[in-house]
């Protein structure tokens, strides 16, 4: 993806090593303005740390050389998709999301650009790409209708995807094969709508079960994400002796907003705003970051893992180990100053 495939077709690579904010939150909108950035790729993570600095950072620069955005990694929540293609970039570049796997060696789910360019639905992920048979399905393997939530699944074997795991064939067989019969396991839980496109909410088993009602985590990290205070959020399931479980957040503030008791119930209501009665909160702490991979998955399952006391296992992949202190530092006392 990074080296490889450009130099195969002749394109030139940027490469960056350093914070994407330091030595100032513009670094990015820099390298962009003097190398004219063509072509680029961001992590939705990355997007939401950029949000947080205002909007007056991408426009110092000249950005018009741009003429596509990708980006991957976690779901580009609606509100970080509008900041990046309306204040950026005035609506002029194409934004798309799109999902795939290391086991896959490339994308399985996204927009068909230099194909075809089909409209582009915030919070989707698009459309099952040529050569992949993506379907929506119960445990039985069983085709769901639309707006219903189940597994995303491939159905075929595809160019790219990997045939064993290093001297686990058998556990290569169990975990990808026969999950779900005759279908290939992604392990992520999603929805497609009457158009076919793909809705990812959650890992499958990062779904928060409350009073019956399954709930996706990135549904309600979403949801924050529309209340202008809000940079980023994790949200995880935490147990609970009367629903089963409630929602946990942990809460990502841009600059400029101090946490309060007022603006937690302020979230409170957006989120229900947006999703209803049915998200019911354990406890919203304001951290300064979230536990993430280096390639900017957030790591719900070690935040569950501290909340809930269970071993945290392996986490090497880890951006920031000092992240874990946040989450430690927020469930141990009061967060608001």
């Amino acid at each position: 993806y990074v080296v490889y495939a450009p130099l195969l077709i002749g394109c030139t690579t940027i490469m960056y090593e350093g914070a994407p904010d330091y030595p100032e939150p513009d670094i990015i909108w820099k390298m962009v303005e003097k190398h004219k950035v063509t072509r680029m790729w961001m992590s939705p993570t990355l997007v939401r740390a950029l949000m947080k600095y205002g909007d007056e950072w991408p426009r110092k620069h000249d950005l018009s050389t741009v003429k596509i955005v990708v980006c991957a990694g976690e779901v580009l929540n609606p509100p970080a998709w509008r900041w990046l293609s309306q204040t950026v970039f005035g609506g002029k570049v194409p934004i798309i999301d799109h999902m795939w796997q290391t086991e896959s060696s490339g994308p399985m789910v996204g927009y068909p650009y230099g194909i075809e360019e089909i409209p582009i639905k915030p919070g989707s992920a698009g459309i099952p790409l040529p050569g992949i048979q993506g379907d929506v399905v119960d445990k039985e393997g069983r085709t769901l209708p639309p707006g219903e939530e189940g597994i995303f699944v491939v159905r075929k074997p595809f160019p790219g995807l990997t045939q064993t795991l290093w001297r686990a064939n058998e556990r290569y067989a169990e975990e990808y094969w026969n999950q779900i019969p005759k279908c290939y396991y992604t392990g992520d839980a999603a929805k497609r709508d009457e158009d076919g496109y793909i809705w990812f909410i959650a890992r499958a088993d990062e779904v928060i079960k409350i009073a019956g009602h399954r709930i996706g985590t990135i549904e309600i990290e979403s949801a924050f994400i529309n209340h202008p205070a809000v940079a980023e959020a994790a949200v995880t399931g935490e147990p609970d002796p009367l629903r089963g479980e409630v929602a946990t957040a942990f809460v990502v503030l841009k600059k400029g907003y101090a946490p309060s008791e007022e603006l937690k119930e302020e979230l409170k209501k957006t989120v229900r705003n947006v999703m209803g009665p049915l998200v019911v909160f354990g406890n919203i702490s304001f951290v300064e970051k979230i536990p993430k991979t280096r390639s900017g998955k957030i790591m719900r399952r070690l935040i569950k893992a501290i909340i809930t006391g269970s071993p945290l296992g392996d986490y090497s992949t880890i951006e920031d180990s000092t992240a874990i202190d946040e989450i430690k530092r927020a469930l141990q006392g009061p967060d608001v100053k």
